[in-house]
């Protein structure tokens, strides 16, 4: 089937987050980056997580573990500096490091304590690799002309190049497809609204965000862990988003993803999973979303290391992988779960 015989890619939005479900823990996690120097400038990086226990009646929540950072990035990826809150020792040794799957290395290297811990500041700097990335694609959507003037700048041979180094490095992006034509759009398509991550009708439901001036990029995470008590499982209901601001207003999706899983309550190997693409930039990449079956029977806090190693390159999309691995820290949510009646 040729990409023109292809269903157009999912462009409908999930948010905003539904309530919180009683008797569950939800961790929210976002990096939001702008670009206060002009868009020529380094980027600052806004990383937040939060993980909240709500009890078997319902209600207000309680805060069990968070953890920030603030960092200034270059054009090239390179991390010039870095805070985190609270305080952690280690966290300058990251100066100097580029995003990339090589930062990804250095963090399990260097802190592992924070991957033991299941402590939401890892996934925020685990984070850094694919925001440093897909990030710049905020630039383009607030000034379009750039995206022209770009292809422009570096001259068609070179940007024929660039095409070439992106071929297979996903699903989406294999040979043939449309994201890697010469003649189809030159970066992700991004034209759905990215609707708003706060539920009106639980404002507690996600954290507090940074706001700052002009142009923006957000990726922003939702996993609710629940005890299914009747069935003797753990139920897993997770999303995943990056989205840019718009000049005119509002916020536009490029990757949107919704992950439900449920583990057995012992081992917390996966017993099933149900991906759902709900908004991605082009026509192939839902085809990615099969593979995923690969991972039933796997533990669920293996998921870094699986999803490397089982949906590598072609045989995965990046963002999907990127909402997969994330449920590595599945075994310390359920910890935090109200204990059993």
């Amino acid at each position: 089937m040729t990409a023109s015989q292809l269903p157009p890619p999912p462009r409908s939005t999930a948010n905003p987050a539904p309530i919180r479900p009683a008797d569950s823990v939800r961790r929210t996690s976002s990096i939001d980056v702008c670009w206060p120097d002009g868009l020529d400038g380094e980027r600052l990086f806004f990383g937040r997580a939060r993980d909240l226990v709500t009890p078997a009646t319902g209600g207000a929540g309680q805060v069990c573990a968070e953890g920030s950072f603030e960092a200034r990035i270059g054009d090239d990826k390179t991390i010039r500096t870095i805070l985190a809150e609270p305080g952690y020792p280690k966290i300058g040794q990251l100066v100097g490091e580029r995003g990339g799957g090589h930062l990804r290395m250095v963090l399990a290297e260097r802190m592992p304590e924070l991957i033991a811990a299941y402590d939401p500041l890892y996934l925020t700097l685990d984070d850094i690799s694919g925001t440093a990335l897909v990030s710049a694609f905020a630039r383009w959507q607030w000034e379009p002309e750039l995206m022209a003037r770009h292809r422009e700048q570096v001259g068609e041979v070179a940007y024929r190049k660039q095409l070439e180094q992106r071929v297979n490095i996903c699903w989406g992006l294999k040979e043939g497809h449309s994201g890697v034509s010469p003649e189809g759009p030159p970066y992700a398509v991004a034209d759905a609204d990215a609707g708003h991550l706060r539920n009106p009708a639980d404002p507690e439901g996600w954290h507090a965000f940074p706001q700052a001036p002009g142009p923006g990029f957000r990726r922003a995470r939702r996993i609710d862990v629940m005890r299914d008590r009747a069935a003797g499982v753990i139920r897993i209901d997770s999303a995943f988003q990056d989205s840019a601001k718009l000049k005119q207003g509002g916020r536009v999706a490029i990757h949107e993803y919704n992950l439900r899983v449920t583990v057995d309550t012992g081992a917390l190997e996966i017993l099933s999973i149900e991906p759902e693409a709900r908004i991605l930039p082009f026509s192939e990449c839902p085809g990615a979303i099969a593979n995923a079956q690969r991972l039933v029977g796997k533990r669920i806090g293996d998921m870094r290391d699986e999803v490397l190693s089982m949906l590598r390159g072609p045989a995965g999309c990046t963002h999907l992988n990127d909402a997969l691995r994330a449920l590595a820290d599945i075994p310390g949510l359920v910890a935090r779960l109200p204990q059993e009646a």
